[in-house]
C-alpha cells in the first residue's frame, strides 16, 4: 500500500497520527466531562457523541492532504496505536476500534478512485467512519441493549459531528496549514500554490 509513497509522506502521516493520538486522549477527558454534565437530564449516551468526530479527523485530513491510497486507514491506526501506548483507558481494543474508523473513511476515498477529495467527498469521508464504528459499537459497547429511538438519535449525532468536525473542521484545518506554506511538498500544498499562482497572474 505503501510502494507508491515517498519518505517525507509516511513521515507526515506518523506525525500526524502522533500528534491526533495525543489529542483525542485529551478529548475522551472532554467526552467524559459533557457525559457527566447531561447524565442528570437523562442525555448522558450522547456526551461521547456530541464531540465524536473528532476521533476520525486525522483520517480525512491527511488523506486530504497526501491523497494516495491507505493515507486514512494508515493514520487513523497510528493514532489508535499511540493512544494505547499513551495509556489510553480503553486499552488495546482501541487499535480495532481506529482501524474500523479509519477504514470508514478509506472506503469513502476507495469509492473516487482517489480521485476526488472536494467537500462533499470530506464530508461523506467523516461519515463513513461514524457508521462503521457505530456498528462496531453495537456489540463492542453494547449498544444494541438500548433502545431503537435511542440507537437512532445516537446514530444521527454521530453521524452529524462526523460530518461536521471531521469532514468540514478536517477539511479547514487542511487547508490552513497549506495556507502557511508548510505543506509546499504535498498534494495539498502544491494545489494551493498552484491557485494563488494563478490569482496572481
Amino acid at each position: 500500500m505503501l510502494n507508491k509513497w515517498n519518505l517525507r509522506e509516511i513521515v507526515l502521516m506518523a506525525i500526524l497520527g502522533v500528534v491526533f493520538a495525543v489529542i483525542y486522549l485529551f478529548f475522551f477527558t472532554v467526552g467524559t466531562g459533557i457525559t457527566n454534565i447531561l447524565t442528570p437530564f437523562g442525555l448522558g449516551p450522547f456526551g461521547y457523541e456530541v464531540i465524536f468526530g473528532i476521533w476520525f479527523i486525522v483520517s480525512i485530513i491527511t488523506a486530504y492532504i497526501i491523497r494516495k491510497p491507505g493515507a486514512a486507514l494508515i493514520s487513523e491506526t497510528i493514532a489508535g496505536g499511540v493512544q494505547v501506548l499513551l495509556g489510553s483507558p480503553a486499552g488495546p481494543m482501541l487499535i480495532v476500534s481506529a482501524f474500523i474508523q479509519g477504514l470508514g473513511a478509506e472506503s469513502v476515498f476507495a469509492a473516487t478512485k482517489y480521485r476526488n477529495y472536494s467537500k462533499g467527498v470530506l464530508i461523506a469521508a467523516g461519515i463513513g467512519p461514524a457508521i462503521f464504528s457505530f456498528i462496531w459499537g453495537l456489540y463492542h459497547s453494547g449498544y444494541i441493549a438500548l433502545s431503537l429511538p435511542l440507537l437512532s438519535s445516537m446514530l444521527i449525532v454521530r453521524v452529524i459531528s462526523g460530518a461536521l468536525i471531521a469532514g468540514l473542521l478536517g477539511k479547514w484545518i487542511a487547508e490552513r496549514l497549506a495556507e502557511t506554506g508548510v505543506l509546499r511538498s504535498y498534494t495539498l500544498g502544491k494545489e494551493w500554490q498552484t491557485k494563488r499562482e494563478q490569482k496572481a497572474s
